[in-house]
Order: C-alpha cells, then structure tokens, then sequence
C-alpha cells in the first residue's frame, strides 16, 4: 500500500496570498503624494483581483485631510471586498485619524499599535481674517456678486455671522456622514457610554477598549497568524512621479508641504 506524499502548499500552487497596499499621506482631490480616490482606484483595483487573494491589507498612516475623498475612497473598498468576496484587514502605524479613520473602518478588522493614534471623528475648516491689516495698509477690497452668498467667508472682510452659522451646518452634515459610516461598519463594537464623536483621538490600547480597533498587532505576525506561516504578502504602493524620486517637485510643493506639517501637527508628528 503506498501512501501519498503530502507537498508543501507553496508546490501546489496554494500559497496563501494577500495583497498590502500603503496608504500613507494626506487625503485630498489633488497634490503631489497625495491620497485621492482617482490615485488609488487603480491600486485598490489590482489588490483585490490579482493572485487571487485570500484578504487585501491596508497599512494606513494619514492624519486625514477631505472627507469627500476619504468618503470615496472608503466606498470603493467596500464595493470591491462586497464584489470580490475578499475580507480587509487595516494596519494602523503611526496615525489613522480623521479621513485616515474614516478609511479604516472600511476594513473588516482593524489592527494597531499600542501608541498608534486612532479617531478625531469630527470636521473641522480653517482660514485667515485680514480685514484690519488691510485697512492699515490703505487698500480698499473691491469684489462684485451676483447672488447675495457669493462672497461668503472672504478673509479681507469682517466676518459675518450668517456665513459662519452656514458653514457650521455644512461641518454638522458632513460630521453626521462621518458617524453614520462608523456606526454602520463598527455596529454593536463601538462603546456607547464614551463620547466617541468629539473629534477627540486615543492610543491604540484605549482604542480597542472602546470599540474603534478589534486589537493589537502588526502586519506580518498578525496575517501569518489568521493565513499560515507561509502566507505571501505581495506590497502594493502608489508610484511616486519621476522627477519626485530625484528630490524635483514644483514651487507649490511648498505650499503643499507647510499644510501637510499642519495636519500630522495636531498629532504630534
């Protein structure tokens, strides 16, 4: 009686595989580096479909940024875990805050560090008032509408409280998004005795105590653990342009670079 041998999964051509893509950056329409749903649609396309993947891996590091984008990006996850039957595992590494949580939850299981900084569910919108400095300069602001709300929030005017009580119900709207889409992927996990919804952040160890992340670890030991020893992680990441590779950017990288700094600021990054 012969006995048949038993072949290591990787000669039989079932190697556990699952696609990591690094989402790390600043979520906004556009910009060099930047993390859009235009940039990452290719990406995200090709992580769900080749190899036939067992799970597909986010590793996310974002402060956040648009919650347009962020939204987008999020349901396009979603759409393709729905479509291809493929489970999402999140990696929190240093920051998944604001649209950089806002993501993650579109994971089946997120996963952190204990010092990872995880929520600040919330909206915020900044600017700049200049209205005094003008007038000390000598200038007069001349700008002409049609439509009496065209106008609204300009920096060289005095600030009007019609225009400020707007903008608040755009930010109440978009902050009700935001809680509806945690609610509805994070569902009984969440800690309803906490306030979870101030904007406020937590380390990664709070975090799993109150339902925003499932538990601690990393990559590689965690996939490992729920696919096999012999599981293959095959990285995907965005390709950075040419002339960026070479430390060559444009005048506006200035620009772009001064508001990243003030967004992983609010981390302490």
């Amino acid at each position: 009686m012969t006995r048949a041998l038993a072949l290591p999964a990787r000669l039989l051509g079932r190697t556990p595989r699952v696609n990591l893509i690094r989402l790390h950056g600043v979520i906004a329409a556009s910009g060099r580096g930047r993390l859009s749903d235009a940039t990452l649609a290719p990406l995200l396309e090709r992580a769900f479909r080749q190899g036939r993947p067992k799970a597909v891996a986010l590793a996310i590091n974002s402060p956040g940024g648009s919650p347009v984008q962020s939204s987008l990006i999020a349901a396009r996850i979603r759409r393709l875990a729905d479509e291809t039957k493929v489970p999402v595992h999140a990696f929190v590494e240093d920051v998944a805050a604001s649209g950089g949580y806002w993501i993650a939850v579109a994971a089946d299981e997120i996963v952190a560090d204990r010092v990872s900084i995880l929520g600040s569910i919330g909206v915020i919108a900044g600017g700049f008032g200049a209205p005094e400095a003008i007038a000390r300069l000598g200038l007069e602001r001349r700008i002409y509408t049609a439509g009496q709300n065209k106008s609204q929030l300009d920096p060289f005017r005095p600030e009007n409280p019609e225009d400020v009580a707007r903008l608040k119900r755009l930010l109440d709207q978009m902050h009700t998004a935001f809680i509806d889409h945690v609610r509805a992927r994070r569902g009984g996990k969440l800690d309803e005795a906490s306030e979870l919804f101030t904007g406020e952040f937590w380390l990664g160890e709070e975090a799993v105590k109150l339902g925003l992340a499932d538990t601690l670890g990393h990559p590689i030991p965690h996939l490992k653990a729920a696919y096999g020893d012999e599981v293959r992680v095959v990285p995907y990441g965005i390709r950075r342009p040419f002339l960026s590779r070479f430390g060559l950017a444009l005048a506006e990288d200035a620009l772009t670079l001064a508001e990243e700094r003030t967004l992983w600021a609010r981390y302490g990054m």
